[in-house]
């Protein structure tokens, strides 16, 4: 490059050679620069200033002189072409070295790749050859392995199977009588215990069985805002308090302060009169038409009013993802009393002591909880004749429930032998929940009493025979003499019988009275006469 520059700038300076005969012409011009006197200068006003003159050499003297040709040279500032070279002579050399390094690093990168490639593919064929090896000395020890368990079945002669075999039965006929003796032990040591651990098990679920349910037994309290509110409930000379008390069949109690009481046996009855009253202090205008609107209303609306206590209920025991319709059932538990305890808390409480009893002795959790909300759900069932236990697992079977869970129910009572641990378990909640102190405020006597009460007051119709009450008097059953009373009395006495007991038999809850009016007729066929056509002589 810098030879380059250097040629470029000779070519400034240099002169072109005519072409001519190399042999015969000799001649050249030659530049010589013409001097001219000042005064000629400036005569012709510095026209021919710097001119150049071409003039041949002389070569003979014979020869004729040539024609003198002149011609005016530009100045040229040679210090600024010298300057001009050297910087650009300086940016080449610069340019240059710097590709020669680029070009040295280059070098130095690639020299490293190729060693790094060299580098690696001797590593492969070392990992190659190692790997083959491995897998040879892999097939000897397999070879090997094969040959000495060859030699070891022909020397002991059994296979592998047999020997295990062998060695399994061997190790358990030594482990047998340490077993048994654990066994022994474990039972000895259990049986010592066991009343302590029962009683501690019990005592512990008993006391995390606590619910916080709270049950209305004939008496439901609404707080008024007002004296005015009050005023409005009695109406003009009490007109609709009476119309309130026919619509819902409760009776209303007033004081001096501002709590209305709602009695009533009846649960739903005293439910439906509550959230009617609540309804007519809310919409501020009472009256007897309205007090009748409201009260049916809501006797639709239970349903439900019914379904929400049911969820209510399974929320508090931890059950979900059961039927809308049995939900709706469970939500009877709130109406319903059994020995004057309320089913719902009863049976949150038995739920509660039964999921905690399950969870100590490792027993299947989701059943036990299960089985324990629906023990009693047969309680509830009142359009149907029989056990609340056989009505219950009826009822069960309808909306597809594990039989496991229906298992629990219908042996909640001992009517048959357990099936399972988990029907144990609800038994056991079941028991502990009825009989802790205070649980049930009716004591065996008092039971006994108000049975033979009820059985008493359907007795003293003519043309009973007998009476028989069940399920702790909520049934009663009258057999009639059919020659005495008809089959429309019989209809007439048993609407008798229940209004009578409404009276005097001071049950807390419905009664169901059903009359049995039974006819028999029989015929006998006395043979006067042998058929001896029938009968073949020997």
């Amino acid at each position: 490059m810098l030879d380059y520059f250097l040629s470029k700038v000779k070519g400034l300076f240099s002169v072109p050679e005519t072409a001519g005969n190399t042999a015969k012409k000799t001649e050249t011009p030659v530049i010589t620069k013409v001097s001219v006197d000042s005064k000629d200068a400036k005569d012709s006003k510095d026209t021919n200033k710097n001119r150049v003159v071409f003039a041949p050499k002389k070569s003979q003297a014979s020869e004729p002189a040539a024609p003198v040709v002149t011609a005016v040279a530009p100045a040229v500032n040679t210090a600024q072409v010298e300057a001009s070279i050297q910087l650009a002579l300086q940016n080449a050399k610069k340019i240059e070295s710097e590709a020669k390094a680029k070009e040295a690093e280059i070098f130095q990168r690639l020299a490293s790749l190729d060693e790094k490639e060299r580098y690696m593919i001797q590593k492969e064929r070392t990992l190659d050859s190692q790997a083959a090896e491995i897998r040879t000395k892999l097939a000897s020890v397999d070879d090997l392995y094969k040959k000495q368990l060859e030699k070891l079945e022909n020397i002991s002669g059994l296979d592998v199977e047999k020997a295990k075999k062998l060695i399994i039965s061997s190790t358990e006929k030594k482990m047998t009588s340490w077993i048994a003796k654990k066994i022994e032990e474990a039972n000895e040591e259990i049986k010592s215990k066991e009343d302590d651990l029962a009683k501690e098990i019990i005592v512990d679920c008993i006391r995390h069985g606590v619910t916080d349910y709270v049950a209305e037994y004939t008496v439901s309290t609404i707080s008024l805002p007002d004296e005015k509110i009050k005023g409005k409930i009695i109406g003009r000379e009490g007109r609709n308090i009476r119309a309130f008390e026919k619509a819902t069949g409760v009776e209303l109690e007033l004081d001096e302060t501002n709590d209305i009481r709602i009695s009533s046996f009846d649960s739903t009855r005293r439910e439906i009169a509550r959230i009617s009253l609540e309804k007519l202090i809310k919409d501020g205008r009472i009256q007897p038409l309205k007090i009748e609107q409201l009260v049916a209303q809501t006797k639709t609306e239970m349903d439900k009013i019914l379904t929400n206590e049911g969820k209510r209920i399974c929320q508090e025991v931890g059950v979900f993802n059961l039927p809308i319709d049995l939900m709706k059932e469970i939500g009877k538990y709130k109406y319903r009393y059994s020995y004057g305890q309320n089913l719902a808390k009863h049976t949150i409480e038995a739920t509660k002591i039964a999921t905690a009893i399950a969870y100590e002795l490792k027993a299947d959790v989701n059943i036990v909880r299960q089985g324990a909300l629906l023990h009693d759900i047969g309680k509830v069932v009142t359009d149907q004749e029989g056990t609340h236990i056989d009505l219950g697992v009826d009822l069960l079977r309808k909306f597809k429930i594990s039989e496991a869970v229906i298992n629990c129910v219908s042996e909640h009572h001992e009517d048959k032998e357990f099936s399972s641990i988990e029907s144990i378990i609800v038994y056991i909640g079941d028991a502990a929940s009825g009989a802790r102190p205070g649980a049930r405020y009716e004591v065996h006597e008092e039971y006994l009493k108000r049975m033979k009460n009820i059985e008493e007051v359907a007795k003293n119709f003519p043309g009973v025979l007998s009476v028989a009450a069940y399920q702790a008097g909520r049934e009663v059953v009258v057999i009639v003499e059919p020659s005495i009373v008809s089959d429309t009395e019989a209809e007439v006495l048993s609407q008798n019988i229940a209004e009578h007991l409404e009276e005097e038999a001071k049950w807390a809850g419905q009664i169901k009275v059903t009359v049995i009016r039974e006819v028999r007729t029989s015929s006998v066929i006395v043979g006067s006469k042998i058929n001896k056509n029938a009968v073949k002589n020997d």
